[in-house]
């Protein structure tokens, strides 16, 4: 049985384990920033309001989170979910940041090639156009720290907010949150103040691919 105080605590957690607060998880969500606000969670005369079901399906695809992911965070000793066959034959390419960088890894779509990688396996069915990295590095600091897995699709829309994986035309390869990106120019920010923002043009951007997984 949901717990009225169970669900609002999940949506706080699922904002927390995304790095944002809860108005920052609604505003990313296209709803209301005040959505979530303490004050919105019961009616003037104090009987308790809830989140609709579409404010929860939107939470979830802003942050990639699953359903039993959410379930899991209003009741944490829930079974995990069973494995599917999908998920026993699924792995995704693992590459370093340092092979990422480097040429020959890479086929004009910018995908990984060739065969010996090292593999991590997902926590869903596999698609076109995603592998995995090892983060390298202190700029994603404290949501990523060095030696984290990350998963990330080329496929997936990118948006401002979102975290990605960027690789110049020069071989270089970062993990920044994406701040703005134009006809003219893309502005990437580093969670970690100590890190400086980084700006290029699109011309000197090979690719970038939102990061839609992480293993920590």
């Amino acid at each position: 049985m949901l717990k009225h105080d169970s669900v609002w605590s999940a949506i706080d957690a699922l904002a927390e384990r995304y790095g944002m607060s809860a108005s920052g998880l609604a505003k990313k969500a296209g709803l209301d920033p005040t959505s979530f606000n303490k004050s919105k969670r019961s009616s003037v005369d104090g009987r308790p309001r809830w989140p609709s079901t579409e404010s929860l399906a939107k939470i979830m695809e802003a942050t990639g989170a699953s359903l039993h992911e959410f379930m899991a965070l209003i009741n944490p000793f829930m079974p995990r979910a069973p494995e599917t066959k999908a998920y026993a034959q699924f792995s995704a390419p693992l590459l370093g940041f340092a092979e990422a960088g480097a040429g020959g890894y890479f086929d004009d779509a910018g995908f990984p090639v060739g065969e010996g990688w090292d593999r991590v396996e997902m926590p869903a069915g596999g698609a076109e156009g995603i592998f995995a990295l090892k983060i390298s590095g202190q700029s994603m600091m404290p949501l990523y720290r060095d030696g984290d897995t990350v998963v990330v699709s080329q496929n997936a829309t990118v948006r401002k907010g979102d975290r990605v994986v960027v690789r110049t035309r020069g071989g270089e390869v970062m993990a920044k949150v994406l701040k703005r990106k134009s006809a003219d120019i893309i502005e990437l920010k580093s969670l970690n103040p100590e890190h400086e923002d980084r700006q290029f043009k699109p011309a000197e951007v090979e690719w970038i691919a939102r990061i839609i997984w992480a293993s920590q």
